[in-house]
């Protein structure tokens, strides 16, 4: 039965894609923020061990925006695209604020744990809800500009350093309470997303037909258990504690096993029950089992793709500033040296983001995706290099680097909704975008030690080759150029 003809109006689109965006953006500030004030904060918080502190806080970060891409994805697919929007953008509101209250460093981890769940279900969601509302050949755009949205938030984080660090001179302490404390301000968008943006017709439809009340909460235990097994695997990697690689890899293994599974189970219990429940009332299944296979091959498709790209944006790209830190240190270069290496990534990033999608959309999505990888490791090849000094090749080599890296961010809104049907395509899209960042966790808690045994450059032209990884596994998924979004 066909999805009926579109009813919302030209305002309610706009209005949608206006909230999608700030949404986007703001969760692209959140996420730029920690980074920033993140050094001065565990500075005070936790003197002898912040950097190490900082290293667990980044990984729990991580792992807490795999949860929160299924469990806002789940509330998504049974309640609406709107009201979870709402509140995953009220979860990491309020919680990101909170941390500028901390007074211990394992009180930043917590509340930015809790923050991540929110910042990894808007993802989700707003892919969901603008896919939904916006299709057709708009769609490539607006998929790029969702990409684009959150770098905007990254580098107004970057002018606003500069802008305070100029304005309080170089002896005056930075106020990082103040700014956590100010990352609350994106709370007031929840009054206007309730008010003015409408629900998705597609889901809507879905829950005419009763398909939504087969998401049980039940369910959320297995993602609860997969949360779990996924913060056991940064502890066991963690610099907190001593272990050694016979402790670590085992564990790493069935932990990685049991989360990919717990993450998977509320979709896999969904597809059983929506099958059972329409056989037994007369009718045929909502979805075969070769449907619900097809599904379950998708979701560890999706997770593999965006593996990669996460693995290897947190294994590199992230610590670039760090980076410029050390470069300026030992040399000279400008005060805020750091900052406009941010700018310039998030410069190339909104960009890149932008002309990803747009060249899916013409030449397909596997060789695009092919590009991208083989684009992303020359570009880190390039940059992270042992004779690099801070000067106008590191800015602009930065700059192309943040632009291929970034282009994954808009490549995967645009490719991941075509692999799932509208009831399963929050819930489904949240787990193959957000698992990735349980192994790119791992990544971020292993980049110093490599830095400490091969030195920063080379660790980071290391963990790039990971990206080889990703022109193989895209070929063995389905090329939906020029095929309808599936309903």
């Amino acid at each position: 039965m066909p999805t009926p003809p579109s009813t919302i109006s030209n305002r309610g689109k706009w209005m949608a894609l206006i909230a999608a965006l700030l949404g986007w953006l703001f969760d692209g500030f959140e996420m730029g923020l920690f980074p920033l004030v993140g050094g001065d904060a565990l500075k005070e918080l936790s003197p002898e061990s912040g950097s190490t502190w900082f290293s667990v806080i980044m990984a729990m970060f991580l792992i807490g925006a795999a949860t929160g891409g299924v469990l806002f994805g789940w509330l998504g697919d049974k309640f609406g695209r709107v009201r979870a929007m709402a509140l995953s953008i009220f979860t990491y509101s309020i919680f990101s604020g909170l941390c500028g209250l901390a007074t211990e460093a394992w009180h930043v981890a917590v509340l930015r744990f809790i923050a991540s769940l929110g910042m990894g279900g808007e993802w989700s969601l707003g892919v969901a809800l603008i896919t939904e509302i916006w299709p057709g050949k708009s769609r490539a755009f607006i998929a790029g500009l969702i990409g684009a949205a959150a770098n905007v938030g990254f580098l107004l984080v970057n002018i606003l350093s500069v802008s305070l660090r100029t304005a309080l001179g170089p002896d005056a302490p930075f106020p990082w309470r103040l700014l956590l404390i100010a990352g609350a301000a994106p709370a007031l968008l929840v009054f206007f997303i309730r008010l003015f943006v409408p629900e998705s017709e597609r889901w809507l439809h879905e829950k005419e037909k009763g398909t939504t009340t087969h998401w049980a909460t039940r369910d959320l235990m297995g993602v609860l258990i997969g949360c779990a097994a996924a913060t056991g695997v940064v502890f066991v990697w963690s610099p907190l504690i001593e272990t050694g690689f016979a402790v670590q890899i085992p564990v790493t293994i069935i932990s990685l096993g049991i989360a990919l599974v717990g993450y998977m189970f509320p979709v896999w219990r969904y597809l059983q029950r929506s099958d059972k429940s329409s056989i037994a009332a007369g009718g045929k299944a909502f979805s075969s089992s070769a449907d619900a296979g097809s599904t379950i091959k998708r979701l560890l498709l999706g997770a593999s793709l965006t593996g990669v790209a996460l693995l290897g944006t947190w294994g590199t790209i992230q610590w670039i500033q760090r980076w410029a830190r050390e470069l300026i240190k030992d040399g000279k270069g400008p005060r805020f040296g750091a900052e406009y290496v941010g700018m310039m990534i998030a410069g190339g990033a909104i960009f890149g983001t932008i002309l990803a999608a747009v060249i899916a959309d013409k030449i397909g999505r596997r060789i695009t995706y092919t590009l991208l990888c083989l684009g992303s490791l020359g570009a880190c090849l390039l940059l992270f290099r042992e004779d690099m000094v801070y000067g106008p090749e590191f800015l602009w080599l930065s700059c192309l680097a943040g632009m291929v890296t970034a282009g994954f961010y808009g490549f995967f809104p645009f490719y991941l909704p075509e692999l799932f049907r509208t009831r399963v395509r929050a819930t489904s899209q949240g787990f193959a975008f957000n698992f990735g960042r349980i192994l790119a966790a791992v990544g971020a808690l292993q980049t110093s030690r490599l830095e400490e045994a091969f030195g920063f450059a080379k660790a980071c032209s290391a963990l790039a080759f990971i990206y080889l990884i990703g022109v193989v596994i895209v070929w063995f998924g389905p090329e939906t150029k020029g095929k309808p979004l599936p309903e």
